[in-house]
């Protein structure tokens, strides 16, 4: 009776070791899709700074001219992504597609 009682707990300890194992693969799954989520959230915010601060260069309402300049020299980063942004703003949905893996 031992013998089967000993092949069970095996049984059940490998289901476990394996499930186990699952659930770590899936959660490090779930962390990279957050992280690249946040990410792709912080550009955008960094993106709207940018618009917000050099918006008059678009067209849009902006901080006193002073201010802008000011800010201008530590801006480089947003500046790119301003003008990447032009470059793929014939496509906009396709960026959100491409960040939130919409299918």
């Amino acid at each position: 009776m031992k013998h089967g009682n000993t092949q069970s707990l095996s049984f059940w300890g490998q289901v476990k070791r394996q499930a186990i194992t699952w659930w770590q693969a899936a959660d490090e799954v779930a962390r990279n899709k957050a992280v690249s989520t946040i990410e792709a959230e912080c550009e955008e915010m960094e993106y709207i700074f940018a618009l917000l601060v050099q918006g008059s260069f678009v067209g849009l309402p902006s901080p006193p001219a002073h201010l802008s300049m000011d800010l201008l020299p530590l801006m480089e980063k947003d500046l790119l992504l301003l003008l990447e942004r032009m470059n793929t703003s014939n496509q906009p949905l396709s960026r959100l597609f491409s960040v939130f893996d919409i299918s």
